[in-house]
């Protein structure tokens, strides 16, 4: 009597993280996912008090575009704005954005 095969075969299983990997760079996503990692992580990297007074955070074409609320924090944003971008392509892990812009 035949032992009945398993339905799945050890040749074509893969870790679900390459998987995911191989999807990603299938359907070309990684860009648009480092984006969402930028805005996702703004709140993070530049703390709770920044965050409080940030009311919108979107990245267009390398760059970060960052409204605030409250002029004097938009000033010192301004000098110290490589360092924002930076720490947030520390963040990410490689370099998503170029330019930082304060509206």
């Amino acid at each position: 009597m035949k032992k009945p095969s398993s339905p799945t075969r050890s040749g074509d299983i893969i870790p679900l993280k390459e998987g995911l990997e191989a999807l990603v760079r299938a359907y070309r996503l990684q860009g648009k996912l480092n984006e969402v990692t930028v805005v996702s992580s703004w709140e993070r990297v530049m703390g709770k008090a920044v965050a409080l007074k940030t009311q919108e955070v979107y990245v267009n074409k390398g760059r970060l575009f960052v409204r605030l609320s409250s002029a004097p924090l938009k000033h010192e944003l301004l000098m110290a704005k490589t360092r924002v971008a930076e720490l947030i392509n520390a963040e990410v892990g490689e370099v998503v954005v170029k330019e930082v812009i304060f509206l």
